[in-house]
């Protein structure tokens, strides 16, 4: 096949031509079994119960991160030619940056106890489709691109930039596509002119000129938008502590107890010898078939979780980052006593979740202006950004929504605040 077409939803039409090296090599892995495989993991993980649109893939998102470090590349290469000699790893490690996300990406993560940049760039070293092709377009370039996935390690700091870094081309897409999957108007981009500015410091390191100050700030702001109006939507936190209640439970009660297929087993009671077959062979497919299983016929701890996630029965989570630790425990401990007087397990129905976020991290990797004459910290020059580097903290407490209105009301009169 001499050319491919991707019609994406955000980027319309992603154009692949078999005569470019490069391009020939993605149209390749595209078609591997690992890569496939990205159409059923969900992007946003369990998100879909709090906004119905997000059901966008892996798959999609990757292809959408080659996309933008190729627009990305091909302006840098303008200022260095020399670049051109990385474009096989660039592509390569755009596209493959999810390879080796588990079930329900994100989320599968903290489920699993799994990292999956390590899998990434496992997956790339060894499996026997990726590497070849990898390094058929030049030798070496699966080490390079493992190198860069799984140890931000890359010859030129610049590729590393592209595709990890506070500006990445990863980022710019996954904001504007979970903008649109999830419905929310947060995540508008003025992304030509981010790749516009796009420019090279004296270093050789990535720089953003001045003209593309206010559409950096405005994709910094929009970042910190996003993740606390979806990525840490009070529901999205329910759910994630819901299905990592599943997984510890099933993992206590042990195969015994537990029906699973030979994958899961692996996945659940042997995860240090996950081979690349087993490790491949779970998805959203499998880990959702098990949930049905469990609900239907588990043990009753297990199948009342599954239950609550599969028919959407959430739990409910109350803001309580406004607490002290202390008062916070003092709080769970509380809901653990009136879910209990209720009926109910408090050890499957109550828990504390916290989370921090900064929307701007200056001394990882912070960005730097260059208009050809000065070179200056991005947080120097904008107080926005300076702004975006204080840390913002909070707190859930996570309980039956059969408890709240006795919850909400002691937490008001006994001391723990409004």
């Amino acid at each position: 096949m001499s050319s491919r077409t991707f019609h994406d939803p955000l980027h319309r039409s992603i154009r692949l031509d078999a005569s470019r090296p490069a391009e020939a090599m993605v149209m390749a892995l595209v078609d591997s079994q690992p890569f496939q495989r990205l159409r059923r993991i969900r992007q946003l993980g369990p998100a879909f119960l709090t906004f119905h649109g997000a059901e966008s893939s892996r798959f999609t998102h990757s292809l959408g991160v080659f996309h933008l470090a190729r627009q990305a590349l091909d302006r840098l290469v303008s200022k260095d030619p020399t670049l051109e000699c990385h474009r096989g790893t660039l592509y390569a490690a755009a596209l493959l940056h999810d390879l080796g996300h588990g079930p329900l990406s994100h989320t599968g993560e903290e489920m699993f106890g799994l990292h999956h940049e390590q899998w990434s760039a496992r997956l790339v070293r060894e499996h026997p489709q990726i590497r070849p092709l990898l390094d058929a377009h030049s030798a070496g370039t699966a080490d390079a691109v493992a190198n860069l996935l799984g140890h931000d390690k890359a010859e030129r700091s610049v590729i590393k930039a592209l595709v990890s870094s506070q500006l990445d081309c990863d980022r710019l897409d996954y904001l504007l596509r979970d903008s649109y999957s999830t419905g929310t108007r947060y995540g508008q981009l003025d992304l030509e002119r981010i790749l516009s500015a796009l420019t090279l410091a004296p270093d050789g390191e990535l720089a953003i000129h001045p003209k593309g100050l206010m559409a950096v700030e405005h994709y910094l702001v929009v970042r910190n938008l996003m993740y606390r109006s979806v990525y840490s939507h009070r529901l999205n936190v329910v759910c994630n502590w819901l299905l990592e209640q599943v997984i510890r439970i099933a993992r206590q009660l042990g195969p015994g107890d537990v029906w699973c297929d030979a994958v899961l087993k692996r996945w659940l009671w042997s995860p240090k010898q996950l081979d690349l077959n087993a490790f491949l062979a779970n998805d959203d497919l499998r880990t959702g078939y098990h949930l049905l299983r469990w609900a239907e016929d588990g043990p009753a701890p297990l199948a009342n979780l599954c239950q609550r996630f599969l028919d959407r029965q959430l739990l409910k989570a109350s803001a309580v980052e406004h607490l002290t630790s202390e008062q916070q425990l003092e709080a769970l401990a509380l809901a653990r006593r009136l879910s209990e007087q209720q009926g109910m397990d408090a050890e499957t129905c109550c828990g504390l979740r916290h989370q921090q976020l900064r929307g701007y991290h200056p001394y990882r990797g912070g960005l730097r202006l260059w208009d050809g004459q000065r070179l200056l910290a991005l947080e120097q020059e904008s107080p926005l950004v300076q702004s975006l580097t204080t840390p913002a903290a909070s707190a859930w407490l996570i309980h039956p929504r059969e408890i709240e209105t006795e919850l909400r009301s002691h937490l008001g009169t006994h001391g723990f605040g409004a």
